[in-house]
């Protein structure tokens, strides 16, 4: 706009002048970024597993949170919610979908958020991938499994830990077993994970 303008004026400036004024959130110093390492290919399940947490606010500063996953390949999910979100968190949460699941978990991706930190890194015991700074499209079957659930069931159910998890087991089933989805060729996760079973037996 500036520039449309007719005045020149360097980007570093722009950043400056809006920082003076407090108008871009500065980065914490806690925060810590990890290297990402390659990407695997999802050829079977387990392979990449995306793991993320949809925060839903209460009000007063409150929060509760809903830890969501799913397998890239098959694109079976599993999803929790919890009032507070932690390494020890985040490892619980995986160790429960992965007694839920019929396949081991290869790789673990997840953002820089701090329920997935170096605690949580060293504790996994499977290898643990960030995705790439800034780049949210990196965990993009996770963002659009987030838009799912809290279109289809979070958005129908009053903001309460006990009342979503009770009902969460007959959504995970829905969408596991029942869901056609257009990312596998109008299967369901169920018939991925049956014909891989099939293949390997």
């Amino acid at each position: 706009m500036l520039l449309n303008d007719g005045t020149e004026v360097s980007l570093n400036t722009v950043k400056r002048t809006l920082r003076k004024q407090g108008l871009i959130k500065p980065r914490s110093p806690w925060k810590r970024y990890h290297l990402s390492g390659e990407r695997p290919e999802a050829v079977k399940p387990g392979d990449l597993v995306q793991v993320d947490t949809i925060h839903l606010w209460l009000g007063n500063k409150e929060k509760i949170y809903v830890y969501t996953l799913i397998d890239v390949n098959s694109r079976w999910t599993y999803a929790y919610a919890t009032k507070r979100i932690s390494g020890g968190e985040t490892l619980k949460f995986v160790k429960q979908a992965r007694r839920k699941a019929s396949f081991n978990f290869n790789c673990v991706q997840s953002d820089h958020g701090p329920e997935f930190s170096k605690y949580f890194t060293h504790m996994i015991k499977t290898r643990h991938r960030h995705i790439r700074v800034r780049k949210p499209n990196d965990n993009a079957h996770i963002e659009r499994f987030n838009r799912t659930i809290q279109h289809e069931f979070l958005n129908q159910l009053p903001k309460n830990v006990r009342v979503i998890n009770r009902h969460l087991n007959g959504y995970l089933r829905y969408y596991n077993q029942e869901r056609l989805h257009l990312g596998i060729n109008l299967q369901t996760p169920s018939q991925i994970l049956q014909e891989c079973c099939q293949a390997i037996g």
